[in-house]
């Protein structure tokens, strides 16, 4: 539609930069930054090899961690906001509504419980939009049986879950979590609210029990024909296409309790067979694609993980106001919402709410040119998915897509349906290439996003008040660590691929937008200036090699000035994004802990990849935990609990600064007349607060008794390894 007299937009956009006195603020930490690149190439030691090249060491990281902070900063130092109009999209387009499909995924019945999968399904059945335009599919990749009883069960329970939620207005939409977290609302009828919650425990207590039998008895097996489907699966990695409607919307019977209509609900577990890869996720999306073309065919897409439920019914209508904008929503190509996590700690013991990259960093990379795709929470045109370039002639006949209807009775297109799942469709296709979500990277969504930014489509990033969608978050220590593993690894392997920045997207993208995603991309290679500045300076401390100006030269305070100031500035920047204190200083350890385990092994595992030493993997974050483990996480107790390298790593870094401080301190006693104290005050703090942050460390190796604790044969490889490098310094 073109442009009037009296249009009015469907979306805004404000700026919410940084007022002047910040960006005052910011300008003297980087006149300190300089100075101190002034006084390492001043001061650079002339005698002594071992001096001047840890001297050398130290500019170089120092360089790095400044081009990263005025990179960081870069992005941060115009923010936007977005907002929607709701009411001017209903008024002009509520008869035009396009189709919505919604992918949800699943890959592991085990880690991620049935109960879960279904309970983020029936949110996302239960949006405010048009039952008829709305049709949602679970990609099940561990082709479980189990889960598939679940969501027969949900296609029975929405019939009653639906009009309620409509009827009274509920929000959340996801029936545990409504349940669990509201009160009887005042306006919800008593009879009703204990009816529904009584129809929801039941279902509950029916797939809970069924899920730990292992298995589906042979009556409710009769209930339903598709359970006849898994006498044919060998396996999870060896079974047929298995496509199942459970609701067909076109099906005028297919009504809820109060004779309205039901949205679409679609199972599909693709076709999966040893000699063909199936390419994760990004395999299961690209099947799904397919698959929803041929059932309904809507030209806008969400897809969402599995535990994350829609938090919010009106998200739906919030994307459309940017892709059905007359003026600029013909550029739009995809739609972020943030990631938000129900599960975290009031203090957030592991730094997984991400805070600060969603309320600060986002809004920034949206004012440079949007945000790329994260793999969750994210509307998308259809045609962006299925190659099309985007041409300034391009605008979508919203009346005409939303008029269009897909023939043939739901068992004839299953049918049919079956042959697009297969593992054969692919071949010798653009899919995975130039069409669907990329294969061969393990942040195919991260790839992908950025693929289509560089065929020229816009990005947009929405953080509506509130939330639109919350999901879990790790809940132990290593599965932190493991998933910052798999992102840094992610992000490094589109940094250096050919599809990349420096071969692609410079020719696409303007180089504000690709230095803010740089943040991103450099995450792994952030590990070696980190892990200098976390022994070397420690080590020489033993040899009494200072690396740093006396504490009574003016030069100190440039140093002083610079990491205070910055650190200050972070502080009130998570304050301002609703932390708290000990939640920043928890941010500032899992910052360490990341860049000292993950993003070293992940740079080396993408190394290793590229060179065709490994294979790459994607590891599914698990959602479920002991009840010890999430007891201990509720009391804010770091779990540890099994060996891993990379608690090696972490074990034997917290080791070697205790023993280092310990040398460091006696050495200031012993040598009094001689001033020791002034000539390495700077690197006695600096290991001092690399101890002082590696505290629940120490409780893991050697007070605690729980099994959350670090197994000893982790402590023993830790003291072994750290006193080795100690004694090492000292020859």
């Amino acid at each position: 539609m073109g442009n009037t007299n009296g249009y009015l937009p469907l979306f805004e956009t404000k700026s919410s930069g940084r007022p002047f006195l910040i960006k005052l603020y910011v300008l003297t930490i980087f006149v300190a930054i300089c100075m101190i690149w002034v006084y390492r190439v001043r001061y650079l030691p002339v005698e002594g090899v071992l001096e001047r090249w840890a001297w050398i060491g130290m500019f170089f990281a120092e360089l790095w961690f400044s081009i990263y902070w005025f990179i960081t900063h870069l992005v941060r130092w115009n923010p936007i906001c977005r907002y929607t109009f709701k009411d001017r999209l209903s008024q002009r387009f509520e008869k035009d509504l396009p189709g919505v499909d919604i992918f949800v995924c699943t890959a592991d019945a085990e880690m991620e419980p049935p109960i879960m999968v279904i309970n983020t399904v029936l949110s996302m059945m239960a949006y405010d939009y048009p039952p008829e335009k709305l049709s949602v599919y679970l990609s099940d990749d561990g082709v479980s049986e189990l889960t598939f009883y679940a969501m027969l069960e949900a296609s029975r329970f929405s019939k009653y879950w639906l009009p309620f939620c409509k009827q009274f207005n509920v929000e959340p939409r996801s029936p545990e979590a409504y349940f669990h977290s509201e009160p009887l609302d005042d306006h919800v009828n008593d009879k009703e609210w204990l009816f529904i919650k009584k129809l929801y425990g039941d279902m509950r207590n029916r797939i809970e029990v069924t899920s730990k039998q292992g298995q589906v008895s042979e009556d409710i097996r009769k209930e339903h024909k598709g359970f006849s489907e898994w006498d044919f699966v060998s396996s999870r990695h060896d079974h047929q296409t298995i496509v199942q409607i459970l609701i067909d919307g076109r099906d005028p019977l297919a009504m809820d309790s109060e004779a309205q209509r039901l949205p679409t609900l679609v199972y599909l577990s693709r076709e999966k067979r040893p000699q063909y890869p199936h390419n994760f996720k990004a395999g299961a999306m690209n099947a799904l694609i397919r698959v929803s073309s041929r059932i309904s065919n809507g030209p806008i897409i969400m897809n969402v993980d599995c535990d994350m439920y829609s938090n919010n019914s009106n998200s739906i209508r919030d994307a459309l106001c940017f892709f059905m904008d007359e003026e600029k929503g013909h550029e739009i190509g995809y739609i972020q919402f943030p990631q938000s996590m129900k599960n975290v700690t009031k203090n957030d013991l592991y730094g997984n709410s991400l805070k600060v990259i969603f309320k600060m960093e986002f809004p920034g990379i949206d004012a440079n040119g949007g945000p790329m795709y994260i793999g969750t929470g994210c509307f998308h045109r259809r045609v962006n998915l299925c190659e099309r370039k985007h041409c300034n002639e391009h605008e979508a006949d919203w009346k005409r897509e939303s008029d269009m209807k897909i023939e043939g009775n739901a068992r004839d297109v299953e049918e049919e349906c079956k042959a697009l799942a297969s593992c054969a469709y692919e071949e010798n296709t653009q899919w995975g290439k130039e069409v669907g979500l990329m294969y061969g990277y393990l942040m195919e969504d991260g790839m992908t996003g950025f693929s289509i930014r560089c065929r020229g489509w816009r990005s947009v990033y929405f953080d509506p008040e509130r939330k639109a969608f919350l999901g879990l978050a790790p809940t132990t220590l290593l599965q932190t660590l493991v998933q910052q593993e798999r992102w840094s690894k992610g992000e490094l392997q589109i940094l250096l691929s050919r599809r990349g920045p420096f071969f692609d997207g410079y020719k696409s993208l303007p180089l504000r937008l690709l230095l803010s995603y740089c943040v991103y991309f450099l995450w792994a290679a952030n590990c070696f200036p980190t892990l200098y500045y976390v022994v070397v300076p420690s080590l020489c401390m033993l040899r009494g090699i200072s690396l740093f100006p006396k504490a009574s030269s003016p030069w100190f305070q440039a140093f002083a000035y610079a990491i205070l100031a910055d650190r200050a500035y972070g502080l009130v920047e998570f304050l301002w994004c609703d932390g708290t204190f000990q939640g920043w200083w928890n941010d500032q350890r899992i910052w360490m802990f990341k860049r000292t385990t993950s993003y070293l092994v992940g740079f080396c595992d993408t190394i290793l990849t590229m060179l065709g030493f490994t294979n790459p993997a994607f590891v599914v974050t698990a959602k479920v935990s002991s009840a010890d483990c999430c007891k201990r996480y509720e009391q804010e107790i770091m779990e540890f609990g099994v060996p891993s390298p990379l608690f090696d790593i972490l074990a034997t870094l917290a080791l070697l600064n205790m023993f280092c401080l310990i040398g460091g301190i006696r050495m200031v006693m012993s040598d009094v007349e001689n001033k020791v104290s002034d000539v390495l005050a700077s690197q006695i703090v600096l290991s001092g607060l690399i101890v002082l942050i590696n505290l629940p460390v120490y409780q893991g190796l050697f007070f605690r008794k729980d099994s959350g604790s670090i197994p000893n044969p982790v402590t023993l490889k830790s003291l072994i390894a750290s006193l080795l490098a100690c004694s090492i310094a000292l020859l």
